[in-house]
């Protein structure tokens, strides 16, 4: 038997930080093997099935011998076709398939791999801060270095993105995006990306947008694309996925579209590291996005019935919470006296007490600290459920606030941020 101690992890691992979500998965996992009645609204992992068709259309290909061969690395031919044809439909942007789109195992393998291929040592890359965590640490593992900017309106994001382009040596090197943003719901116009691309082209800045939720839109909201803007064709990319809109998050189907010489870097990196993917889940992509529009917007009105039932609630309780515009979570601020826990101490108390899971914000990085992400997966009856567990359970958990504070020191007073 080998010494542990013998075993050695990379530099590289040193850098990637314990990943809380594990510690809040671990528990329900545990309380659900236990028995226990756990509702999930910690995960984006739709729980609705994939449209019959799509369904269909992957057991019908299956059974093709022909498809359990390799598949060809950068996706089929007629889904890469498809996926242009989208984006003509749905942006008025034209893309030749062939050249400035490749389909990817899920956005977020595409975006950890690209990263291989754009960044290194040295590299500074920009991330809008709190982050959906991959948009971090793909670049980290790369060997990047990260600066995370923070998200608080489009002219201070700006402002914030040329003065690090403009002080910081060597010169960041890349930017990524993601809107309707995850987790705060934060949401682009074509007004931000033109300014965006403007910045790119003049400090040879290179963009990837994750565009996972395009079509989880209410209120008469559609997101833009990033191609959309003028240009943005010259400077960047845009990744799309399957997962959500489709309810194909297992499947791990996605995409990446824009600039040709950034797809030629992907597919030649995705050329060492991966076959693609099982060709029969390829075709059933071709069938969701043929056929399968009003069944999209039936689940995004399940989404906009679930945003409303859970806001209204919360609401309700006392909670300052704002209806999101697109995206399938809510971003909320704990309130007095449970912001004092801090947002892990809290998720994990919910989620012991009261039988339910929540992603904390400071599982997004410090700037999501105070805030929880609850996800719009559970159907309407669990979410109410959730709320009256929650309701009972919440007086419990600020007790335990007042005794862990009672007879404490006062605080000292902090500095201000500079």
């Amino acid at each position: 038997m080998v010494p542990e101690e013998t075993i050695r992890f990379s530099r590289r691992m040193e850098q990637l930080p314990p990943y809380l979500f594990g510690m809040v998965n671990k528990m329900r996992q545990q309380k659900r093997s236990r028995g226990d009645d756990v509702i999930d609204l910690g995960m984006g992992n739709p729980v609705d099935p994939a449209p019959e068709a799509v369904i269909h259309k992957l057991c019908d290909v299956a059974g093709d011998p022909k498809t359990h061969r390799y598949p060809a690395a950068d996706g089929l031919r007629n889904l890469r076709r498809e996926i242009a044809r989208s984006y003509r439909k749905d942006y008025g942007v034209h893309l030749d398939s062939e050249s400035e789109v490749i389909c990817t195992i899920g956005s977020k393998e595409g975006i950890s791999h690209l990263c291989l291929a754009l960044v290194g040592p040295g590299d500074t890359v920009l991330v809008p801060a709190p982050a959906f965590p991959i948009h971090i640490y793909a670049a980290v593992i790369a060997g990047g270095s990260v600066i995370r900017t923070p998200l608080d309106g489009e002219e201070s994001f700006l402002n914030r993105i040329v003065k690090m382009c403009e002080n910081v040596l060597p010169r960041p090197r890349l930017l990524i995006l993601n809107y309707p943003h995850n987790p705060t719901g934060a949401l682009a116009t074509i007004d931000l990306f033109q300014e965006i691309v403007a910045l790119a082209q003049k400090y040879r800045l290179m963009v990837i947008h994750d565009f996972a939720y395009s079509r989880i839109a209410f209120d008469g909201y559609k997101p833009p694309s990033f191609l959309e803007a003028p240009g943005a064709e010259k400077v960047g990319v845009e990744f799309g996925s399957f997962s959500k809109t489709y309810n194909m998050a297992g499947w791990r189907l996605g995409y990446c579209a824009g600039n040709r010489r950034i797809i030629e870097g992907l597919a030649k990196i995705k050329g060492y590291y991966d076959y693609g993917i099982f060709s029969a889940i390829q075709v059933a992509g071709i069938v969701a996005l043929r056929h399968c529009e009003a069944e999209v917007a039936r689940q995004v009105e399940k989404y906009q019935q679930r945003r409303d039932i859970l806001c209204e609630g919360l609401q309700r309780m006392g909670w300052m919470v704002s209806k999101p515009s697109a995206g399938m979570f809510v971003w909320v601020k704990l309130p007095p006296p449970f912001e004092q826990m801090g947002s892990m101490d809290f998720a994990l108390q919910l989620l012991q007490k009261a039988n339910v899971a929540v992603a904390p914000g400071i599982g997004f990085g410090e700037e999501g600290e105070g805030y929880l992400r609850m996800a719009l997966v559970e159907n309407e009856h669990r979410i109410r459920q959730a709320l009256r567990q929650m309701k009972r359970t919440l007086p419990e958990i600020a007790e335990t606030v007042t005794i862990a504070t009672k007879g404490a020191a006062p605080p000292e007073p902090r500095m201000a941020k500079i």
